[in-house]
This record gives structure tokens, sequence and C-alpha cells, in this order.
């Protein structure tokens, strides 16, 4: 099973005061967060949340690649998979999120949830229509990101 992150809004609240108090010595702040400011905003602790549910974690942001570098080191976890977007002249209609084709198409019918705060009910349609295996796609308030109830969710539609 599959979790596809986003990071602005998702795990990078727009709304947190942080920062986040460094709770593993072996994972400081990393020296990119400087290029990143609001990077403190986003709480460590995550990291283990989202490794104990068991699921392949993968990076789904327009952070690419520096994801891993900068904000993996801070959450703890190993460089994870990253999806890699289509071009942006690939526009999409009626009111599609311009990620979900191409996360069903990486799922490659494996079952996934999909964490990101611009989810809307034109996605759930479009990947209940579109994907074979189980979905959940869990929209996250952006001023808050990750929090209790959206682990709750996750929890228990992992546990089926």
């Amino acid at each position: 099973m599959l979790l596809f992150l986003d990071v602005d809004g998702t795990l990078l609240p727009f709304g947190a005061a942080g920062p986040y108090p460094v709770y593993d010595p072996a994972f400081p702040l990393p020296a990119a967060a400087a290029e990143h400011p609001l990077l403190s905003r986003v709480d460590p602790a995550l990291g283990a949340r989202l490794a104990s549910l068991g699921c392949e974690l993968v990076w789904a942001t327009t952070w690419m690649d520096d994801a891993n570098s900068c904000l993996g080191p801070w959450l703890g976890l190993p460089r994870l998979p990253v999806v890699d977007w289509p071009d942006a002249d690939d526009e999409v209609e009626g009111g599609l999120h311009w990620k979900t084709r191409a996360l069903v198409s990486w799922a490659a019918g494996r079952s996934f949830i999909w964490v990101d705060d611009e989810i809307t009910e034109a996605d759930r349609v479009w990947v209940a229509g579109h994907h074979p295996g189980r979905a959940l796609l869990r929209r996250v308030d952006a001023q808050r990101g990750l929090g209790e109830g959206d682990f709750a969710v996750m929890e228990g539609w992992v546990r089926g």
C-alpha cells in the first residue's frame, strides 16, 4: 500500500507557529532549511507517525527530490521515491487536480492513500472510476497540516 505525501499545506502547515524542537539530535534541522525558512513549522514527530502506518511512503510534492534532502532528515525518514510530474502544459479539465492522473498511474493498481490540502470531490470521483485498487484521498486542512484526525482516518483505512 502506498502513501503519497504532499508537503505544502499538508506536512508544512501554513498556519503553524513552529518551530518544533528537534526530537532526535541525530536529525537536526538541515542546513538546507535556510532555503526553506518555513521548514521548522513541520512537526518532526510526523515522520515516525507516518512510518508506523506500514505504507510505502512516496513524495507527491512540487518539492520533488528536495523533500528527500531538506525534509526527510528533519522527519527522520529514509530517502523516499518521488513522483515525477507531467509537464506543466498538461491541462486538466473539470476541476481535477493536476496530480490526480499521475498518482493513479504511479500506483499502477495498488491501493493508496493520498494526503494533500487541495483534493476535491472531482478527484475522488475520477479515482473511483479509473483506479481498480482501494484509494483514500484525504484532504488536509492547510492551516493546521496533518493532524490527529487525519491519522485516525488513515489508520482505520489501513486496517481495512
